[in-house]
């Protein structure tokens, strides 16, 4: 399968990113909580040829703690990664990316969770990690104290989580199973094996139970735009999302360049081996005919309540968003991940005017090929198990 030089991915979070979006005609709030909602927005993207969609998933039924108490934003929201085994399957040729909270989670669910999903959509798994630094989610379980922890342990213990999972994701051969009715030999048990990680936040002896996923290790993403989260990419992550001139929690994020940089000083300070990661640039979009109604329509959703972004916000025309998106190929960004600020707006002109533009640049494809996995649209070799012998 051929790999564009450039990936357009699309980052899918209930009505949109903007906290005003389920007030909006067409928006469908009523519809959140069923599966066709999301069916919908996933064959969507297919249909724009985006390389995957990532769908947004967190401890507390609101957006922002401050928005806690009030009754004009939208609460609840469903399990990512159960959203992400429903649309999965309906989809032929999407990366299908759940938010996965490393956080006060266990690593030995989580592996079997995309384990699962990798071989329900025939290799089209990955997942985008998530740190939980919040006391007000600590408290929804109450096992620790949130005070004893620093952003570096919390990092730290993410990094262990996602090598707790590639280890038990490799747990099983890929020719382990045999499958014999004449001779009822259903499995060769010397090619199954114990990790047995020990680290300073886990001890899994493992096996998995869920055979090797078809990709043998599905795509680990990750969002930085602090140091701390650019090591943590460089150690666990295959893809890593920057905000090219957002605002991080510390201050402005830098340019594409800038960001890419970061990425790259990551990867050297802690040693990465192998692949050096794809470095995907967040967005968030409205859009309209001219720049002047999208300035509009965001100035009106921000009457209603104000949208908070750590990416960069254009409010502007298809045309720009592609001019953006080719400066960042330029400077050398593997892709752009667009949040819809109103996805029954936004999704669709991203899907059916950006996406014909950026292929008409020669940015991305224009076509789908053979079905093939995830880390066959991302260019991404198939990592050996590194438990089975030559």
């Amino acid at each position: 399968m051929s790999t564009p030089p450039f990936h357009l991915a699309i980052a899918l979070d209930g009505t949109g990113w903007h906290p005003a979006s389920w007030r909006e005609p067409g928006a469908r709030p009523g519809d959140q909580f069923g599966p066709e909602f999301w069916v919908d927005q996933a064959r969507a993207a297919e249909a724009g040829f985006a390389s995957f969609v990532t769908i947004e998933d967190g401890f507390t039924a609101v957006r922002k703690p401050s928005d806690e108490g009030r009754t004009d934003r939208s609460e609840g929201h469903l399990d990512a990664t159960l959203i992400a085994q429903r649309v999965g399957p309906v989809t032929e040729h999407l990366g299908i990316v759940p938010t996965v909270i490393t956080t006060h989670t266990e690593p030995f669910h989580v592996s079997t969770q995309i384990a699962t999903l990798d071989w329900v959509t025939s290799g089209r798994a990955g997942q985008r990690i998530k740190v939980s630094a919040d006391p007000a989610e600590a408290a929804l379980f109450g096992r620790r104290d949130p005070k004893a922890e620093t952003r570096e342990s919390l990092f730290d213990e993410t990094a262990d989580h996602v090598e707790v999972q590639r280890g038990l994701w490799d747990s099983w051969e890929d020719d382990a199973e045999i499958r014999d009715v004449a001779t009822g030999r259903f499995i060769d048990r010397e090619k199954l094996h114990y990790i047995d990680f020990v680290g300073s936040h886990f001890a899994v002896r493992g096996p998995s139970i869920t055979p090797r996923p078809p990709q043998g290790q599905p795509v680990v993403t990750a969002l930085a735009h602090v140091d701390t989260a650019y090591r943590l990419a460089a150690r666990a992550a295959d893809v890593v999302f920057t905000t090219p001139d957002g605002a991080g929690r510390d201050g402005p994020t830098g340019d594409a360049a800038t960001t890419l940089a970061a990425t790259r000083a990551a990867e050297a300070e802690v040693g990465r081996t192998g692949d050096p990661l794809l470095v995907v640039g967040d967005l968030l979009v409205v859009l309209d005919d001219d720049a002047a109604s999208a300035r509009a329509h965001l100035s009106r959703l921000d009457a209603v309540a104000p949208l908070r972004s750590d990416a960069a916000i254009l409010a502007g025309t298809v045309g720009q968003v592609a001019d953006t998106l080719e400066s960042w190929a330029a400077a050398g960004l593997s892709g752009a991940r667009l949040r819809p600020a109103v996805t029954a707006s936004d999704l669709p002109r991203i899907t059916r005017e950006l996406a014909p533009e950026l292929a008409r640049r020669g940015l991305t494809r224009s076509a789908w090929g053979e079905p093939g996995t995830f880390r066959d649209l991302l260019g991404l070799p198939r990592p050996a198990d590194r438990y089975a012998h030559a």
